[in-house]
């Protein structure tokens, strides 16, 4: 509901990192664990520009 009250509740700011929205037990962090992809760097240097 729109009130005078509102001003203080856009004056917050809350900061949020991908690791906190991402469970400890999540598939992509297994994944990342096990694999390696460090290999992709090599592959694809040449698409940019030094």
């Amino acid at each position: 509901m729109l009130t005078k009250n509102t001003q203080v509740n856009r004056d917050q700011l809350e900061m949020i990192t991908l690791d906190q929205l991402v469970p400890e037990n999540h598939l992509v962090r297994k994944i990342e664990a096990a694999i390696d992809f460090s290999f992709i760097y090599k592959l694809v240097e040449n698409m940019y520009s030094s």
